[in-house]
């Protein structure tokens, strides 16, 4: 932490508060502050005038709580050990300057007081004596913020919150930094910095509007006996429908609703005066024509103004409260616009800001503004963040799939994942996706090895029936060649019928020689060959001439 040489309460320490982020500026930055509101903030910011505090606030408040503080220091410092000086510092923080005043920081700066004057609020909040019985969280938001930010400017480890009424009755807890809400606070400034450089100072504030009527008419009077006597009726006339048809219809801001209410009764005030003093000729004469119609007129003119004008605030209140619905609405939808083009894509889901909530229960337009003015940064601050988280998880998705980005055709809806859910899903779909290609690839290998299986298989059997057939063929060749061409047989005589006389011839024996060279071949094969040709003479000549 940078320390800086000032001192709380001096002119130095105020014009360095006029444009630093301070932490006690802090929740009227994020719009939680209960009185002030971060449209005063901006304008102070942007003009650089910081609302003037009057004689009672600097001699009463202020001196009173550094009363608070003297005698509530004492106490602080003997339950924490440690002496508490007040010290202003400041320190970059996540790449923005944050500054804090410390009411008491101890020397190693890991412990730091913090000092608030006790009332009903805080008595609610801190119920048990001690700074160990009561819970933090209890405290309002708007002094969590403060201290969050006095701890990343100082870097403690905890922090003593007090509330005294500054003579015995001390309440306290213990604060822890909060990691989540240091996000919200630092997340604040960057988007208060943002709507800073584009705001337009409001016009000076002032006192709460309470209505214009009409100009003040001039007292009628009338005196009748038995004819109008003496009258100021027809300059009251004149008078009278100027100021009515005066009246403003054009309604926007405060001053002219509370101009409108005001004409409401002021024409009601018209028609009270009138039947009155017609009530009074009446007393004075039975009938004077002239007279009564010209206050009728009067009075119908002033009760249809009285009628149509309080018909119209009703109206215009509605519309002017849609008109501040829908110029924040704008806003908002612009913002998200811009953080689409910064994307690339849309793919900012819809912000839903509960704008109508914000004004519920407003009286007044500025009170509107103010609320709807925090509403739209928080609900910008939202959706900053929702546009950091998507980016971060397109730079994860360029990193991890830029070779399969057609797994990822509902990109718009898993980049708005918690960054580590995000990367978990692109890694397991990645993951999954080269499984199945590997599977694929191993059953189309599996497939090319069964088949070229099969085609060895086929050429093993092919070229076996082949040898096979060519052992057959060289068998049948080498049997035919071992195998001597049969004698030729001679024809057999034709047929002669028969003598009548039986005649026997005898059967002509075979030849020595044929015979012979047979048995002499046969002597010459083997077992083998021998019956090939036993087959063969079998099949063609028979057994018995074989035998």
């Amino acid at each position: 932490m940078k320390t800086l040489d000032l001192k709380q309460g001096e002119a130095s320490w105020l014009a360095y508060r006029a444009t630093a982020r301070n932490a006690s500026d802090a929740a009227a930055a994020m719009g939680i502050h209960p009185t002030k509101t971060r449209l005063q903030l901006l304008d102070e910011r942007k003009t650089g005038l910081d609302k003037e505090h009057s004689r009672y606030t600097e001699e009463v408040v202020f001196a009173g709580g550094h009363r608070v503080e003297g005698v509530a220091r004492v106490v602080a410092e003997a339950i924490t050990g440690e002496d508490l000086y007040p010290v202003v510092g400041s320190e970059v923080v996540d790449g923005i300057e944050l500054s804090a005043s410390f009411d008491g920081l101890s020397m190693g700066e890991d412990l730091n007081w913090e000092c608030k004057s006790l009332n009903e609020e805080m008595r609610a909040a801190l119920r048990m004596p001690g700074p160990d019985g009561n819970d933090a969280r209890n405290l309002p938001k708007y002094h969590r913020v403060q201290m969050e930010q006095q701890c990343a400017v100082a870097g403690c480890a905890r922090v003593l919150f007090t509330a005294s009424d500054g003579k015995d009755d001390h309440r306290h807890c213990w604060y822890t930094p909060d990691a989540a809400l240091r996000r919200e606070v630092i997340a604040g400034w960057r988007q208060f910095d943002i709507d800073l450089a584009e705001h337009q100072p409001t016009a000076a504030a002032a006192p709460a509007p309470t209505g214009r009527a009409p100009d003040s008419l001039p007292a009628l009077f009338i005196t009748v006996k038995g004819e109008v006597t003496a009258s100021n009726l027809a300059e009251f006339k004149t008078t009278a429908l100027a100021a009515i048809r005066s009246v403003n219809r054009e309604l926007n801001t405060d001053t002219d609703f509370a101009d409108a209410d005001k004409a409401v009764k002021w024409c009601s005030d018209v028609e009270d005066r009138l039947a009155a003093a017609k009530q009074h000729a009446l007393s004075q004469t039975a009938s004077i024509d002239e007279l009564f119609r010209v206050m009728d007129e009067i009075n119908a003119e002033a009760r249809q103004t009285r009628l149509d004008l309080a018909k119209l605030i009703t109206a215009r209140k509605s519309s002017r409260k849609q008109e501040l619905l829908a110029t924040a609405q704008a806003k908002l939808t612009d913002h998200l616009r811009a953080l689409n083009a910064r994307l690339g894509r849309d793919y900012m889901p819809q912000a839903l800001a509960d704008f109508a909530g914000a004004i519920n229960g407003k009286r007044n337009f500025d009170s509107m503004a103010a609320a709807l003015d925090a509403t739209l940064a928080n609900a910008k601050i939202a959706s900053n963040e929702t546009a950091d988280r998507i980016q971060t998880n397109l730079n994860t998705l360029r990193e991890l799939a830029v070779d399969h980005k057609f797994l990822f055709a509902d990109t718009p809806a898993i980049v708005l994942k918690a960054p580590d859910d995000c990367r978990a899903l692109i890694e397991n779909r990645i993951a999954a996706h080269k499984a199945e290609e590997a599977r694929k690839q191993e059953v189309l290998r599996e497939s090319i090895r069964a088949e070229e299986q099969a085609k060895a298989e086929k050429a093993v059997r092919d070229q076996a029936e082949a040898d096979a057939q060519k052992a057959r063929e060289a068998e049948a060749a080498a049997a035919k060649a071992a195998t001597p061409e049969p004698e030729p047989v001679a024809p057999a005589p034709a047929h002669v019928p028969a003598p009548a006389a039986k005649v026997v011839v005898p059967m002509q024996p075979a030849r020595p020689s044929c015979r012979a060279e047979l048995n002499a071949h046969l002597d010459r094969l083997n077992d083998a060959d021998l019956q090939r040709v036993l087959s063969f003479v079998k099949s063609r000549y028979g057994v018995e001439q074989a035998a």
